[in-house]
């Protein structure tokens, strides 16, 4: 009978399993011998019933978490049955347990401690394997054992959606025989859908930026989901915009602010260009003050120190018609900028109508003062969108969280150097963009039954 040590069992802590030996190799690491301490590990899988006829005795290898510094190697020293069941059709089979699975190579604690640091550390998958020596495929499976359960949950409740887009991958070019001009041939999109006012974090993604697939996702999701969302928050996109239209037409539209203050920098950025080309018959050089200007053009007016403001001002001035039209186009970004100034933020209250209309006027009113086609491109953009601009100032709601998350996705994708499987960079990008939420709702399920 082999002589078991219960002090070292109770160190090694792996149910069922009792340390009979423990030795040194040749490398300093420690060998354990181990023998089964559990009955039920005679029971035959296919019938259940216990065994008493020993068929041979066996040994295997399995790999356990590292303890120290120094490597631990198991030695199970196990049982073959003999299954006397005569209507079971298994004849023979070898101990198994919970803590060492069947046919596996691994402990269950350490397959669920590589899933774990993967999931928790936000590492690679390549890291755990260099950190505990197990092959790749067997890592990336116990990491979506991890996490596919609780992303495979329902979507919470939200009441402010946000909807962007992020390049997956990049985009691949190719040369048009006829006209030798290069075009893009495959361009990939992933469209996140997220909690924009909440911990819910990233929803889901969806692979395409079309109305067809947004609003297929929305529609699948229950009746009583959809009726909560009150706002969806988008960057001026025709298609998402389509999309809310036909999936929550009840929810109101917000546009982005930032991506408005981004078209009215783009905006003056394009009438410096085009003018220097009229008037100088050329692009701008290092010595023209509108390029000189052209970073200043584009800040805004409020962190300009005085003497810099001055410096670009007169600088352009002096220019006669091509420096006026530049400052013109300025001015119209700035007083969008001050029109969109007005939405709320924490700790401070929602904006009067007769503020907001008079600045809208100010801002439209200059627009069409200038000839610059650029200009009223964008005033144009402004009225068409109005409604939804109008409902970003009175709630404050932005998209500001997808542009976090995209964040985030790219990040992951720098972490894995890219992804060829959407499936697994779906994965590694929803439960980076849900940590929030997990801490959420873990706090709320630690609080006791009558806080409840």
């Amino acid at each position: 009978m082999v002589r078991r040590q219960r002090s070292a069992t109770l160190l090694l802590g792996i149910e069922g399993l009792a340390v009979a030996l423990v030795t040194l190799d040749g490398d300093g690491g420690r060998v354990v011998d181990v023998v089964t301490d559990e009955r039920s590990a005679a029971a035959c899988p296919e019938c259940g019933v216990l065994s008493t006829s020993v068929k041979e005795r066996t040994t295997t290898h399995p790999r356990d978490l590292p303890y120290g510094a120094s490597s631990v190697r198991l030695v199970w020293h196990k049982t073959r049955w003999r299954c006397r069941e005569r209507a079971c059709p298994r004849g023979t089979f070898t101990e198994s347990l919970a803590t060492v699975p069947a046919r596996s190579r691994l402990t269950s604690r350490l397959r669920a401690e590589c899933g774990e640091r993967v999931a928790t550390d936000a590492a690679c998958v390549q890291a755990a394997v260099d950190r505990y020596r197990v092959s790749w495929p067997i890592v990336h499976a116990a990491f979506v054992a991890h996490v596919d359960a609780e992303l495979a949950a329902p979507v919470p409740a939200v009441r402010v959606l946000g909807i962007d887009e992020t390049r997956r991958g990049k985009p691949v070019w190719a040369r048009d025989e006829e006209t030798g001009r290069w075009r893009i041939i495959a361009d990939r999109w992933l469209t996140g859908i997220v909690d924009a006012d909440g911990t819910a974090g990233l929803l889901a993604h969806v692979d395409g930026r079309t109305a067809h697939v947004v609003s297929d996702w929305l529609t699948d999701q229950p009746k009583a989901w959809r009726d909560n969302v009150t706002h969806v928050c988008i960057d001026l996109s025709a298609s998402y915009a389509k999309a809310v239209a036909d999936a929550l037409p009840g929810a109101v539209l917000v546009a982005d602010r930032f991506h408005l203050v981004r078209l009215g920098n783009d905006m003056v950025t394009a009438v410096r260009q085009r003018a220097t080309r009229e008037e100088r018959g050329r692009r701008g050089r290092k010595r023209d003050p509108e390029w000189v200007s052209r970073r200043r053009l584009l800040t805004a007016h409020e962190r300009l120190s005085p003497a810099s403001f001055a410096r670009m001002w007169n600088g352009l001035i002096d220019q006669g018609d091509l420096g006026i039209e530049v400052l013109h186009a300025y001015a119209v970004k700035e007083n969008l900028r001050a029109l969109l100034a007005l939405a709320p933020t924490p700790g401070t209250s929602v904006p009067d109508r007769s503020a907001i209309s008079h600045r809208l006027w100010r801002f439209l009113s200059l627009a069409a003062a200038s000839d610059s086609p650029e200009v009223h491109r964008l005033a144009a953009t402004v009225e068409n969108w109005w409604p939804a601009i109008e409902a970003g100032l009175l709630t404050g709601y932005s998209n500001a969280r997808s542009e976090g998350y995209n964040r985030l996705a790219k990040h992951q994708g720098r972490n894995a150097f890219g992804f060829r499987n959407t499936e697994n960079q779906r994965r590694r990008i929803r439960w980076a963009c849900t940590r929030q939420h997990r801490r959420a709702t873990a706090g709320t399920n630690e609080l006791p039954a009558q806080v409840r």
